[in-house]
């Protein structure tokens, strides 16, 4: 019987990440029963200790997933409504009209209108999403910054807004995840981390996956390297930092063999029930982070394969450090891989990021991949 996976292709394309620039990236992928795990490149690129494919990983943006599954849970158990205003459960965090506008649903798939905090918390940032106007400084201001996640809401709510609430295109705001933060808090009596952890993460079997207690990552991992596009040469390292800035939105740690087996969970509806699956995934109209509008769900986003399937996951970054988990729409064919330096690309005059030979590789490994 042939094999599924082509595991040479594999080793090529993941090796020629790391020598088109990338210091070191780990990845697993599946087909059914057969499982393909591979590392190329350091973790350290001053002692050349190598990656590998079980390491920990901060997965950023990843956790979104984790935590609107968590809402949608309490969707079933009856505790909130998709549609309901978030002012029936937080009149105080989103007070006036504003609240009664915005429904649990928009938080969730960015349709809020609630501005990003991260530009108010980093000035640095104050720019974006001028990139030639934003710089790194900010990062090492606040590597070891408390932020309380209440002043982070309040300055997302206090900002100008980017849109009326449910209007399209959406704008991805990681103040919509800390309001759910506190509506998971609300509605269960425990804190965010906590809800996720007993309600997803551990039923899922992830043994490896959790929040952070402090500014280190347990266990083996990598070292983060920052470029903040060409601005940090050569890059900043950001391995130990405090993760309070980003919370149940962006927090989570965890491995790529576990992040498969989430988001294969996920996606047979043994996480959310089918019904609920099925509102992760009807998607409307968003501007992403990186300015590219795209559709999005629930916590969930889809991806054209290579051959025009689709696949669902999140992708997320941290700062020196990104993940991507995808899952075929059938729950057959499953990427997830980590990679330890971010933001790459350097600007060209007009303030746009230029191409790097990176950026191919990486699509050329997610083709190959998800083919």
């Amino acid at each position: 019987m042939k094999n599924a996976l082509n595991s040479t292709e594999l080793d090529s394309a993941i090796e020629n990440v790391h020598r088109a620039g990338m210091p070191g990236l780990f990845a697993e992928v599946r087909d059914g029963d057969e499982v393909w795990r591979g590392a190329a490149g350091v973790a350290d690129v001053a002692t050349g200790r190598p990656v590998t494919a079980d390491m920990r990983h901060r997965v950023g943006s990843v956790t979104k997933t984790f935590t609107a599954a968590a809402v949608l849970q309490q969707v079933e158990a009856g505790r909130v409504g998709l549609d309901t205003p978030i002012s029936h459960y937080l009149p105080k965090l989103v007070p006036g009209g504003r609240g009664d506008a915005i429904t649990v649903r928009m938080l969730i798939n960015h349709t809020s209108g609630l501005a990003e905090y991260l530009p108010y918390a980093y000035p640095s940032f104050r720019a974006f999403p001028d990139l030639a106007g934003t710089g790194p400084r900010s990062m090492d201001d606040h590597r070891f910054t408390r932020f309380d996640p209440l002043a982070l809401i309040e300055m997302g709510v206090a900002a100008p807004a980017t849109g009326a609430p449910g209007s399209a295109p959406g704008l991805y705001s990681n103040t919509n995840y800390l309001l759910l933060a506190q509506l998971l808090e609300h509605v269960t009596g425990t804190v965010a981390e906590e809800c996720v952890t007993r309600n997803v993460i551990e039923p899922a079997g992830l043994r490896d996956t959790g929040f952070p207690t402090g500014p280190h990552v347990e266990g083996p991992h990598s070292r983060l390297y920052e470029m903040w596009l060409g601005k940090l040469d050569p890059p900043h390292e950001y391995s130990v930092y405090d993760m309070s800035f980003a919370g149940p939105s962006a927090s989570l740690i965890s491995t790529v063999a576990d992040l498969n087996r989430f988001f294969g969970l996920l996606l047979s509806g043994e996480i959310v029930s089918s019904s609920s699956l099925t509102e992760m995934q009807r998607t409307v109209r968003i501007v992403s982070q990186e300015q590219k509008t795209i559709d999005y769900g629930l916590g969930l986003y889809p991806t054209e394969g290579p051959d025009r399937s689709v696949f669902w996951g999140h992708g997320g970054t941290v700062w020196g450090g990104g993940t991507l988990a995808v899952v075929r729409a059938d729950g057959k064919r499953q990427l997830a891989v980590a990679v330890n330096m971010q933001r790459w690309n350097r600007l060209d005059a007009s303030g746009r990021p230029e191409p790097h030979p990176i950026d191919e590789a990486l699509a050329t490994l997610y083709r190959v991949a998800m083919t």
